[in-house]
Parts: structure tokens; C-alpha cells; sequence
């Protein structure tokens, strides 16, 4: 008995929306519409509103003073991050309110890095970021040389495009942050 009046009532209501939806003239048509007469010299005035401001994505990120930080490197990939003897940390400098962001990677298979999109750094004339070779220490004194990079950091706590190619040629697009300021001692 339930079930015959929940099915009953489910088709009342799909039928109730298919006449309610066909009944509406296409976005840009007077078919069907009844148009009234345009009275002679009527003023008319349409009230005027405001647009709601649009509200930040993110909060602004305070500007830092020149100097040197240790931040949080955060990325989206598990296979493009800093080295686990960085601890997920890399270096940013602050030099007359420019920021530069230096990360050891985990190896030396990422060979280069475009800040921006892969299809951009395709692109004829794209200016590649160049590795730095990095001597990592590990918690057990292992020491091994990997990549590095200078990456500049349009602002703190926003996601960013950076793009980067393997030692097998391919392009992939990933988005990173940087976060966490401490200053360096």
C-alpha cells in the first residue's frame, strides 16, 4: 500500500514538473507572449543596484620584510615535492618585495620548471627555471646530490600553476603553495 502511494505520488510530481517546464518559451522568444502598447513620453526608471562586492578567494597574504624564511613547500602531487630531508620546507628569499622560493627535490628527474601551465612552457621563447645540484643530508647521515630550484612565489598561501618536465620529455601541469613564514635564525 505504501509503496503504490509513494509511487503514485512520484509520478503526480514528475508530471506536475514536465507541464510546469514545457509551458516556458525558449530564453529570447515572445511567442506566445502578449505585448501591451508603449504609452506616449512615459518616463520609465529602472531602479538601481548595487553589485554585491565580490568577495576575496583568499585572504590576503600580509607582505613579509626582506630576509630569508624557512616556509612550507605544498603540492599536489606525491611524486613532485620537496625532499623528504627538507621536511616538506624550502628557502624563501625576500629581496625588495620579490619573492624566491629555492626546494631541493627528491631527485635529480625533474630536469626543469615553468611557472605557469605545460602548454605555455611549450611555448616558442618560454624561459625554463634551471636546476641548482643540492647536497642533502639524511636523518641516518646519508648525503646524495638532487635537483634544486629558484622558483618565484607570486604571493604566500595562494595556489599557483607550475609545470614540469621528467628526464622522459613529457610536460605535466601541477599547482603548488607556499606557506608558513618563519624567519631564518
Amino acid at each position: 500500500m505504501k509503496k503504490g502511494l509513494c509511487l503514485l505520488l512520484s509520478l503526480g510530481m514528475m508530471l506536475l514538473l514536465l507541464c510546469a517546464c514545457g509551458s516556458q518559451s525558449p530564453a529570447g522568444t515572445t511567442e506566445g507572449m502578449e505585448t501591451m502598447p508603449a504609452a506616449e513620453n512615459a518616463e520609465t526608471t529602472v531602479p538601481v543596484t548595487e553589485a554585491p562586492a565580490a568577495a576575496p578567494t583568499q585572504p590576503e597574504s600580509p607582505a613579509l620584510e626582506d630576509g630569508t624564511y624557512t616556509v612550507d613547500f605544498n603540492t599536489d602531487s606525491s611524486m613532485f615535492r620537496a625532499n623528504e630531508a627538507c621536511e616538506g620546507k624550502g628557502t624563501l628569499t625576500v629581496k625588495d618585495g620579490v619573492m624566491t622560493l629555492h626546494v631541493s627535490l627528491a631527485s635529480k628527474k625533474i630536469v626543469n620548471l615553468f611557472p605557469g601551465k605545460a602548454s605555455e612552457a611549450q611555448a616558442e621563447g618560454a624561459v625554463l627555471l634551471q636546476p641548482t645540484e643540492d647536497t642533502v643530508t639524511y636523518s641516518d647521515g646519508f648525503s646524495e646530490v638532487v635537483y634544486g630550484f629558484d622558483i618565484p612565489v607570486p604571493a604566500l598561501d595562494r595556489d599557483f600553476d607550475l609545470a614540469l618536465i621528467g628526464t622522459k620529455g613529457t610536460w605535466y601541469d601541477h599547482v603548488v603553495s607556499v606557506s608558513n613564514p618563519e624567519p631564518v635564525q
